[in-house]
């Protein structure tokens, strides 16, 4: 049965085929247990971006829908993350309105950005980030988050360095003025959280009694739930303390009650301190200017998204995830969400797995989170007001610890050392100078050893012998390009070749070669001139038709080929000494066309 209009049109209604009220309870369990722990990572994650708490959860509900009537993949949840947040917070300290402005532009513009790739089939682009280089900004990415969350962890007031170091130097430099309470409370839920995580280990057998299955739902529902747990309890202590006149800790604070307004994203701001710390008067800022004030982040924040979601959705959904739509509905979940004063988003591993264990069967289940997360903001926002910074602090920490993988170094270290090294760029660049241009810095290393290679392919040369004992140089690049960085990498060893060896013919093996461009052939029909002057044959054995049809084009008359062994063996016995001094001649050799079903047997080789 083909697909309907209305599903070409909106995939995500396909999901409605066969609908069962099996598939709304899984789903409605699966958004509330979702929703139990994107409220608290929402109020947190809006913290570490430098906004109010509310728009954490403005950020959480329209992706969960958006993604719904256009995503692929049941088990993605859609909305803020730690490192968007992050990314988001370098924008928004100037004070005043317009640190949510620039927020909210930045997600609209990620839409934008995101969308355009998705009409260009640019999602390839996150193919350039390798999984070094992915590690190396995933895990300074957390160091940086959590050493930004110790100042509200330990109670520390006043501001905080912009990098790093910085902020690790000022956490230090005013650890006597940490607040006990705060302190306390915050550790004592970094160890709750990490002790009730592992409580999701817990598996339960089979052939288990009811009782003990009963137990292992207990132990899963806590583990998925403990973020919303942790940040309860410590409400209620936080509470039971103000209603006696008390506050030994330090509180969010009033929270905005009630649902966003549906409006333009703005395109005109005013810094309230002038655009810096010596500003003395507001200065209006419009749509140019504020571009110039989110400058990379506006192509970076995409990237890092999209990056992130496509992972996501291949961990759980597999091959069969289009990549196009997901770029889609990723980008008018950020366009739709601007509307709502949302900051940018994306899909979050932990929440998706969550999704995953708690049996969700489609991403209807995001409209349920979604609902929840309204819920909350009509009316549970009052009470938010209680919960501890620490606890929110402890929240996030708890969550990036798990970011930082130092497991892939070992076997990197074992099977490929040159892989560490974009990924250690990328790491202390982002800690040292900023996560924008650790990443470029990782990328453009990469980069760099992908030309690397290309320059200076591995060459096999070596003396081989033919059945009747003719010596001849063979030369095999073990790499399917050959471009133009190569040409002088190749014309050298082959006089290395030479001068070690003699004036013996060359071959030049091309049977691994797939491809070749033109300054490379005239790079050899150079090297063949060279070689015709010392009175050397060069032979071209077993090229593709491709690379045939462009060393003809180039070398002309004077290219001389063979196809496999025989020809070989047969060509170099006619120009050997034994048959006569007229041999040494160069000549033309016609030969057939290799067969596309036959694979020539290698020569017998004897390393040099």
């Amino acid at each position: 049965m083909g697909l309907s209009r209305v599903e070409r049109v909106i995939p995500g209604t396909r999901w409605l085929r066969g609908y069962t009220g099996q598939f709304v309870v899984a789903d409605l369990i699966a958004g509330i247990t979702v929703g139990l722990t994107v409220l608290p990572q929402g109020l947190a994650y809006a913290t570490l971006a430098g906004l109010e708490p509310q728009y954490g959860l403005y950020s959480a509900f329209v992706g969960g829908v958006v993604y719904a009537l256009l995503g692929g993949c049941r088990e993605v949840t859609i909305g803020p993350t730690a490192l968007l947040s992050l990314m988001t917070s370098r924008h928004t300290g100037y004070g005043g309105a317009s640190g949510p402005q620039l927020a909210i532009l930045l997600c609209f513009l990620s839409g934008v950005v995101e969308l355009l790739m998705a009409v260009l089939r640019l999602g390839a682009l996150v193919d350039l980030i390798s999984l070094p280089v992915t590690v190396g900004f995933t895990s300074a990415t957390a160091l940086i988050i959590g050493a930004s969350q110790l100042k509200a962890l330990l109670g520390i007031r006043g501001g905080s360095g912009s990098g790093f170091a910085s902020t690790v130097r000022t956490v230090v430099e005013k650890l006597p003025e940490a607040r006990i309470a705060d302190s306390i409370l915050g550790v004592v839920s970094i160890a709750v959280l990490l002790a009730m995580r592992k409580l999701k280990d817990i598996k339960t057998p089979p052939e288990a009694t009811r009782g003990r299955k009963t137990l292992g739902f207990v132990c899963w529902l806590i583990a998925t739930a403990r973020n919303a747990l942790v940040v309860l309890v410590t409400s209620f202590v936080a509470f039971y303390y103000d209603q006696r006149g008390e506050r030994p800790f330090i509180l969010t604070g009033t929270v905005k009650s009630g649902i966003p307004d549906f409006q333009l994203p703005p395109f005109s701001t005013v810094l309230p301190t002038g655009g810096g710390p010596n500003g003395t008067e507001p200065v209006p800022v419009g749509f140019v200017g504020m571009i110039e004030e989110l400058g990379a982040s506006i192509a970076l924040v995409p990237i890092i998204a999209v990056l992130g979601n496509v992972a996501i959705s291949k961990a759980f959904g597999g091959s069969g995830i289009n990549p196009t739509r997901e770029l889609v509905a990723l980008s008018l979940s950020n366009i739709c969400g601007s509307f709502f004063s949302s900051f940018p988003v994306t899909g979050s591993f932990s929440r998706s797995a969550v999704n995953h264990a708690s049996g969700v069967k489609t991403p209807i289940g995001g409209i349920y989170t979604g609902a929840l997360v309204l819920l909350a903001l009509g009316v549970l926002t009052p009470y938010f007001q209680y919960i501890p910074k620490a606890a929110l602090s402890a929240v996030i920490i708890s969550a990036v610890i798990f970011m930082i993988e130092y497991e892939v170094i070992r076997p990197l270290w074992r099977c490929s050392k040159r892989e560490l090294i974009p990924g250690a760029v990328t790491f202390v660049l982002s800690l040292i100078i900023g996560v924008e241009l650790g990443l470029l810095a990782g990328v453009l290393t990469d980069l760099a050893f992908v030309v690397y290679r290309t320059a200076r392919p591995l060459l096999t040369v070596s003396v081989a012998d033919t059945a009747l004992g003719t010596q001849y140089i063979l030369i095999r690049p073990n790499h399917s390009l050959l471009y133009f960085p190569a040409v002088e990498w190749v014309r050298n060893a082959t006089s290395k070749a030479i001068k070690q060896h003699g004036n013996i013919p060359v071959v030049f093996d091309c049977r691994l070669v797939n491809e070749f461009d033109y300054t490379a052939a005239t790079g050899l029909q150079m090297l063949q001139k060279e070689l015709e002057k010392k009175k050397i044959l060069l032979i071209v054995y077993g090229s593709t038709n491709e690379v045939r049809k462009l060393l003809q084009e180039t070398l002309k008359s004077s290219l001389i080929e063979v196809t496999n062994d025989d020809e070989l063996e047969l060509l170099l016995q006619e120009l050997s000494p034994a048959d006569g001094a007229g041999k040494h001649e160069l000549r033309e050799v016609v030969t057939p066309l290799l067969s596309p079903d036959r694979a020539p047997p290698i020569a017998e080789l004897e390393d040099s």
